[in-house]
């Protein structure tokens, strides 16, 4: 299997682009994905390539905006809606709690709602309380959805493309602190995206994680390799639904786990893994499950508060060695 270079950014382009190319009921609507590139330069260059018909920036109205594509969606189109940053999801929250996720079920199957919403998520740069949040647990509490959260290039590149082949909502999480990050992406996608896959295979415990932090699972598991202690890296990839059989396999594998979440501890999806855990592979566990989350305040502006509340390498060390401890 091939591969080629780009950015984070570059592979969601081209994810972008080549939805558009591949179905002339597609478009793109959302604030500034147009003229302006997109918030992030995810959408640059398409609205020239593609014009306004397809490329369509709205007014600052989350919910005017996605419940246009709902509506679209139910019309025969295939939209892709991007929400600048997660925040302002809540905005549109009724919009996709209450009819995208729930019309399938109410409509007793004759309706599906097959759209894309994209969000920016994650912290890191510095945007403060109200645009650094990882709330993908929200919406993967939420049955009638599918959440995805693209850590690697070639799922930034191909995972859009499995998305709107299915019928129902799917959100995409785009972690900003990926979005410059240079890397290989393969020539097809490597799983179904709702497919856990193991990034890296160990024998004595379980890094578990998703988005923008399976670098920095990857990195502490280098450290503790070179410690002596055999790491395997599950990158989660699809967060609703979990792929519950990969999850488990590891655990019976390694008998000991970490589980790392950019949101807060209380209340994470980080917590639903590990009932998982408990539920279902507790006889295989060698030490409790531990989880490494964000620290529970509102994201800090300055840069060192910002990085010492985030979940970073040298906690996921210590906290692995303290599971090897069993304590």
């Amino acid at each position: 299997m091939g591969s080629n270079t780009l950015s984070y950014r570059e592979a969601l382009r081209a994810g972008l682009e080549d939805a558009l190319k591949q179905d002339p009921r597609t478009f793109l609507i959302g604030e500034d994905v147009g003229r302006y590139g997109g918030c992030y330069a995810v959408s640059k260059g398409l609205l020239e390539q593609f014009g306004p018909d397809r490329i369509i920036d709205t007014p600052l109205c989350e919910s005017g905006f996605v419940g246009v594509g709902i509506g679209a969606a139910l019309g025969g189109m295939r939209p892709i809606i991007e929400v600048m940053t997660v925040n302002f999801s809540l905005l549109a929250m009724d919009q996709i709690v209450n009819t995208a996720a729930t019309l399938r079920h109410m409509s007793g199957g004759q309706f599906n709602v097959p759209l894309v919403i994209r969000m920016a998520c994650g912290a890191g740069r510095q945007l403060a309380a109200q645009h650094s949040h990882s709330w993908e647990n929200f919406y993967a509490h939420i049955p009638g959805l599918k959440v995805l959260s693209p850590a690697t290039h070639t799922d930034a590149r191909y995972m859009l493309g499995q998305a709107m082949l299915d019928p129902d909502p799917v959100l995409i999480f785009e972690h900003v602190m990926l979005l410059n990050d240079i890397g290989k992406v393969l020539e097809q996608a490597e799983a179904p995206m709702d497919k856990a896959i193991a990034r890296r295979s160990g024998t004595d415990i379980s890094l578990i994680t998703y988005g923008g932090n399976l670098n920095k699972a990857l990195k502490a598991a280098e450290q503790l390799e070179s410690e002596g202690v055999s790491v395997e890296v599950v990158d989660l990839r699809c967060l609703r639904p979990l792929d519950k059989p990969t999850l488990l396999a590891s655990i019976r594998k390694t008998h000991r786990a970490v589980i790392i979440d950019e949101g807060w501890y209380t209340g994470s999806l980080a917590g639903e893994i590990s009932a998982i855990i408990m539920e279902e592979a507790f006889w295989s566990l060698d030490s409790p499950v531990k989880r490494v989350c964000t620290a529970e305040v509102p994201i800090p502006y300055p840069q060192h508060l910002e990085q010492a509340a985030l979940p970073q390498v040298e906690q996921i060390v210590s906290t692995a060695k303290t599971v090897m401890e069993g304590s």
